[in-house]
């Protein structure tokens, strides 16, 4: 099991996993293990010949039995894929699996988050190019979503209303507009931390994906498409990103709380990354060299 060590001076927890030390490092296409199993090769994560989305369990996982759970979910069975490239009706699919995981995880003994990501592209440090997501179960709810429950909380016994509610009202058809529909919205934040970071997020109140309803899942897929779609033709080639999703945590309370998923891409030009450094890592302190309003506008005019 992982060893959690509390950090006094942040007041959040800190996961030590020795064994993830050892999980795989950039194999090639033909040593993939998360691609089907071939005849006349070595079986794979994945015991079957073909799949359309596939989860399993992590094999070097950061939270197991009583802790968590952390799993691993192949979008496609294409190595040379990517979420975006799939179709919007796959990727509805898609909306459904983590719909499915995240009910499932969410009524384990012991966890108090679930996380649903993705890390994409070597600039992030993926060690796997084939296209997949992960979801954690925690045991402790992560820092940032802490942060961001805290501020939501505190606004809404201020005002009786929604934080992310009132974000969304000024970027209907603004000048950070990135892509949308009658259910969704995607936008460059005004307080983004990295040059083209882009929320996407449900138009109506909903704390979870478990909330949304059948035309709503339809239209995330939609979106989501789109902004992916915008991500790779930015610079001509596939955009890492990280894709963090945000929800409510599992249980009643936290009708504060409004679904939403950060995309950071850490590309600032087509060839110069966004490092961290001193002000971000050692103070905390996001200093951005591009403009939201900027940024979200080279986005919406790429043609598709």
């Amino acid at each position: 099991m992982s060893e959690l060590r509390w950090h006094p001076l942040l007041e959040e927890w800190v996961t030590v996993a020795p064994w993830r030390q050892d999980r795989t490092y950039h194999p090639t296409a033909a040593d993939c293990p998360l691609c089907p199993t071939r005849p006349g090769r070595p079986e794979t994560e994945i015991p079957e010949p073909d799949y359309q989305i596939a989860v399993f369990e992590n094999r070097f996982p950061s939270y197991a039995g009583e802790q968590g759970r952390c799993e691993v979910v192949c979008y496609t069975p294409d190595h040379d894929s990517s979420l975006g490239a799939q179709p919007v009706a796959h990727i509805r699919d898609l909306v459904s699996v983590w719909q499915d995981r995240l009910a499932e995880l969410s009524r384990l003994p012991g966890v108090r988050y679930v996380f649903i990501f993705e890390n994409r592209g070597e600039e992030i440090g993926v060690t796997l190019s084939h296209p997949h997501g992960q979801i954690y179960a925690y045991p402790f709810v992560p820092p940032v979503v802490q942060r961001e429950l805290q501020s939501s909380a505190r606004h809404w016994r201020k005002t009786g209303r929604c934080l992310y509610c009132d974000v969304l009202a000024g970027e209907g058809g603004g000048e950070r507009l990135v892509a949308g529909n009658q259910h969704w919205l995607a936008f460059v934040p005004p307080f983004a931390r990295w040059p083209y970071e882009v929320h996407l997020a449900p138009r109506a109140h909903r704390g979870s994906l478990l909330d949304l309803g059948g035309d709503e899942g339809d239209a995330m897929a939609a979106c989501l498409k789109e902004l992916l779609q915008r991500y790779d033709r930015l610079f001509q080639r596939p955009l890492p990103y990280v894709m963090a999703m945000h929800q409510r945590p599992p249980g009643r309370g936290h009708r504060h709380s409004h679904l939403h998923l950060e995309f950071y891409p850490p590309n600032r030009t087509a060839d110069k990354l966004k490092y961290l450094a001193g002000s971000e890592l050692g103070a905390g302190a996001f200093i951005l060299d591009a403009r939201a309003e900027d940024t979200a506008k080279t986005l919406r005019e790429l043609v598709l």
